[in-house]
């Protein structure tokens, strides 16, 4: 006795569904790679199945739903086929290994509130022994004189005290509002889920290629320009030049941005 195929079998592909969304909304694969930011050649290869080309599946995923609302369909059932088609969703990567760099950081430098205590302890021990030694011979006649208003000894030198230095105020990656002018400042910060990022200088230097966990956060600086590509821009909380951008994209979206020095809602 033969087994008939169940209807999922019979749904189109992943690539298929893409492709006879676009054809029907009147759309070429030029117009959908403008209006998501997907190259071309990987458009193709999306509505072929060829997901290789998209970099893993983070991307793979944020390709399917960028295309699907692109087209006008909605993108989580094909998400959802994607994901049982290639094992699931991973589990999220230990932040141990990605991230030993950020930890072994050396702490920001304290004030040396010890040394501004034992400079004020041998000031004082230095104005009693000054005032010791110049004014123990006298007698108490002599004082009630000096505090009703005789002259004091003009040759007698005056003690003086030294003030400790005030501590500097020790510099915090968090205080962002405080970006200097003359460089661009970029934070970048991850509210929920997970996002890989790139980050270049303004010599296309990279500066950082990895994945950021939820509640992790970099802040980046360059005299120029940074360059970011944020593969889940939806999760990220971003700060550029000491202002908080507001939330403008979702969950899944791939973005290439670019911010220079001065007020990013500007440019």
């Amino acid at each position: 006795m033969s087994i008939g195929n169940s209807p999922e079998d019979d749904r189109p592909s992943i690539g298929r569904a893409l492709q006879q969304a676009r054809i029907t909304a009147g759309l070429t694969v030029e117009e959908v790679s403008s209006s998501t930011r997907v190259r071309i050649p990987i458009v193709h290869a999306i509505e072929e199945d060829d997901f290789s080309r998209c970099g893993g599946d983070v991307y793979a995923r944020g390709h399917i739903r960028n295309i699907a609302r692109a087209v006008g369909v909605d993108p989580e059932p094909l998400v959802e086929r994607y994901d049982g088609d290639h094992g699931g969703r991973p589990a999220p990567t230990p932040a141990a290994p990605l991230f030993e760099a950020e930890r072994i950081r050396s702490e920001p430098r304290r004030p040396n509130w010890t040394a501004a205590m034992v400079a004020a302890i041998v000031a004082v021990i230095g104005f009693v022994g000054f005032t010791l030694f110049n004014g123990g011979d006298d007698k108490p006649s002599n004082t009630a004189q000096v505090a009703e208003g005789s002259k004091p000894d003009k040759t007698a030198a005056k003690p003086t005290t030294t003030k400790p230095a005030d501590p500097k105020p020790v510099p915090s990656e968090s205080a962002i509002a405080a970006a200097p002018r003359d460089k661009v400042t970029v934070k970048l910060g991850v509210s929920r889920d997970e996002s890989w990022i790139s980050v270049k200088d303004h010599n296309g230097r990279l500066l950082f290629d990895g994945l950021l966990l939820e509640g992790e956060s970099k802040t980046f600086q360059d005299e120029e320009r940074i360059d970011l590509v944020l593969g889940n821009a939806g999760v990220m909380e971003l700060f550029v030049n000491g202002k908080k951008l507001q939330d403008r994209f979702e969950p899944g979206q791939v973005q290439r941005l670019t911010y220079t020095k001065g007020d990013p809602e500007a440019g």
